[in-house]
């Protein structure tokens, strides 16, 4: 297909993805992305600390009973969006610019069909999925978390389309933009947060409602944007019904889909054995746990997500010189980050869970105790978290999903399965960091196999 004058100007508009890169412009790529994780994290802490500071810490553990369902509607999203990002920019490479846009389109429409079947089977058997998961322990817990269940759930379809969009934004050459976007919605839910759980006291389901405005904003901002912006690289269009793409961003984002589904079971795993060993004090605490890794690494996650589709579009473009350039460039980054997130957390770990609950109090002694094991993994999760990632951009999904598998299930719930017969509450703690150990030694032996295949050092 010849390339058009209007490709033209778009390939010029796409220098940011196609230049010769270097730490400085990776990182300033990156950047906004990493942004839009930071922040989510902000403002899904602040969340927390308005539930348990001004509801109750049996509403923080509501919340975490209902995360499982949560991280699936999110792992749809994700494997579309981060499969189909590779996919799309990968086309972009070959200057197929038409068939990205096509794809670009089904693959979002695709989504929201999904989340719509979703919402449908979660709000029709929702009682019996809360008891499956936990929420039954306790009345007020079952009561609380059929409550934020009932509203997130009519918000299925605009999670995954929001959670796409944030993806397929940086794809589009616009990172900054989906920065913007996410900070608007992220404010909406921080204010609101206060509004109806602060001044209007509407407990948790004001905590729910404020969420899923949160939600909504980006989600409805980013489907106008690319409907209406012509000038785009990526944009809605006429769509053409592929299967093939579909099914090709599916097992192409697998790896994604595996990570969030293993935390759907894994934290189902640790609430049942937190509700045996220590009540639903400890599943507070491990819910404040969660929401402090969440914190501390979504630089790992923003970085990698960000120079995802330079990535692709070089491995595209057969541009092995500038591959190799970018994974150098990555592995300094990530284990330079590691430890700087390691040491920061054991600075700053102690401070958000006093955020959280009061200092003293049986849930932040549990948390406190708990986190100086915990906190261990952050050395060995950067890597793991961009060698799946890499493998997903140069389209790879198998390896990336075998990854993701070992790394976020199988290896934590064996040693859940093992370590608390053993040594107690503390083998629970253990699980994680032992798991991201596990998963390293997995990932430098895929790398260094697979290195005369993709050229990337």
């Amino acid at each position: 297909m010849d390339i058009t004058l209007l490709e033209m100007n778009i390939m010029a508009i796409s220098k940011g993805i196609e230049k010769e890169h270097t730490m400085k412009s990776l990182l300033a790529y990156a950047a906004p992305t990493i942004g839009v994780m930071v922040f989510v994290s902000i403002y899904t802490m602040v969340d927390g600390i308005f539930v348990a500071r001004y509801v109750s810490s049996t509403a923080l553990s509501a919340v975490n009973i209902f995360m499982p369902i949560y991280a699936l509607i999110f792992a749809v999203a994700l494997m579309l969006g981060t499969g189909g990002s590779a996919i799309i920019a990968k086309k972009m490479g070959e200057n197929k610019y038409e068939e990205a846009r096509s794809n670009f389109t089904f693959i979002v429409l695709c989504g929201g069909v999904l989340g719509l079947l979703i919402m449908s089977y979660g709000l029709l058997f929702i009682r019996p999925l809360l008891e499956l998961i936990g929420a039954g322990a306790s009345d007020q817990l079952f009561v609380y978390t059929y409550i934020y269940a009932k509203i997130i759930l009519a918000m299925s379809p605009l999670i995954i389309i929001q959670a796409m969009l944030q993806t397929l934004f940086v794809t589009a050459g616009k990172p900054k933009l989906s920065l913007v976007i996410t900070l608007i919605g992220g404010s909406a839910n921080i204010v609101l947060d206060y509004v109806f759980i602060v001044v209007m006291k509407m407990g948790m389901v004001g905590a729910a409602i404020a969420t899923a405005i949160g939600i909504a904003i980006p989600a409805l901002i980013g489907i106008v944007y690319f409907l209406l912006v012509k000038k785009n690289q990526i944009r809605f269009t006429r769509p053409k019904v592929e299967w093939k793409v579909l099914l090709n961003s599916c097992i192409n984002g697998s790896s994604e889909m595996v990570t969030n589904l293993s935390l759907s079971v894994v934290i189902i795993a640790f609430n049942l054995l937190m509700l045996k060993f220590i009540g639903v004090e400890g599943v507070a605490a491990i819910t404040i746990m969660l929401y402090v890794m969440f914190f501390l690494t979504p630089i790992f996650m923003g970085y990698s997500v960000g120079i995802a589709p330079i990535i692709s579009y070089n491995y595209g473009s057969q541009n092995i010189n500038q591959l190799k350039r970018i994974f150098k460039i990555s592995m300094l980054f990530i284990g330079v980050s590691s430890v700087i997130v390691f040491g920061f957390s054991l600075w700053l770990g102690p401070l958000l869970i006093q955020f959280m609950v009061e200092k003293g109090s049986d849930v932040y002694n549990i948390a406190i105790d708990g986190f100086r094991i915990f906190c261990i993994g952050f050395l060995f999760m950067g890597l793991n978290i961009f060698t799946s990632m890499l493998f997903t951009a140069i389209s790879n999904g198998k390896l990336s999903a075998i990854i993701s598998l070992l790394r976020t299930l199988v290896f934590v719930l064996i040693a859940l399965l093992i370590l608390p017969i053993i040594i107690g509450v503390n083998g629970i703690w253990i699980a994680i960091p032992l798991a991201e150990f596990l998963s390293i030694i997995v990932c430098a032996i895929f790398i260094i196999r697979n290195r005369k295949v993709y050229h990337y050092f």
